[in-house]
């Protein structure tokens, strides 16, 4: 995605909530966010790829403009050696809607949504899910993506000793591999379900 189709993207979600003064100046520190040393995977890549995944399924969002916002935000904030990154990135989304003055229900939800990318179970609402599915949509991306994506992974926990790392990782993916389904909106698991399947085998080896 360019620049000015991620852009495009910012300004319709602040339309959707009803609002078209989009905040430029809260998108540049978003992007600067994802643009932070630390990361690999977690970057403005992953970022435009989930929202190229929503344009695909845009029609399939009940409130587009909350996923879309939802997804700008979802890795906001991302510090390796921290446990809170998901509700401190939620809390961040939900501040900038209420100071943009959006209903503080709207504001609410989208926090939820945020909340629903710790993928400690699957969630129930249409959104949510919709949200979780492309946010995971990695996993069942072509071989070579895959292989990428756990290179980068694997740079951003350079720090954590391979005797460590290697178990652990194995115990995430293998957590996705058990999800019958794994991809709750059809059309992604459609077209992502057998690949990821298949990445996933492959990592765990």
């Amino acid at each position: 995605m360019q620049l000015e189709a991620r852009r495009a993207a910012w300004q319709d979600a602040w339309r959707d909530l009803g609002t078209t003064a989009s905040d430029d100046a809260l998108l540049a520190q978003l992007e600067t966010r994802y643009a932070e040393p630390h990361r690999a995977y977690h970057t403005l890549q992953h970022l435009d790829e989930c929202l190229e995944g929503l344009a695909r399924e845009r029609t399939r969002a009940l409130r587009p403009g909350e996923v879309a916002l939802a997804l700008f935000f979802h890795d906001a904030i991302y510090d390796v050696h921290g446990h809170d990154n998901e509700e401190r990135s939620a809390d961040w989304a939900r501040q900038a809607m209420l100071d943009a003055r959006v209903s503080p229900d709207a504001a609410q939800r989208v926090h939820a949504l945020v909340m629903a990318t710790r993928h400690q179970a699957q969630p129930q609402e249409a959104d949510a899910q919709l949200l979780v599915d492309i946010d995971l949509s990695i996993l069942g991306a072509p071989a070579p993506r895959f292989a990428e994506y756990e290179r980068q992974i694997r740079i951003e926990y350079a720090h954590v000793p391979p005797d460590v790392f290697e178990p652990r990782r194995k115990r995430i993916l293998g957590a996705f591999l058990a999800r019958e389904p794994l991809y709750l909106t059809p059309s992604i698991r459609a077209t992502r379900e057998e690949q990821a399947r298949h990445n996933l085998r492959q990592a765990i080896g």
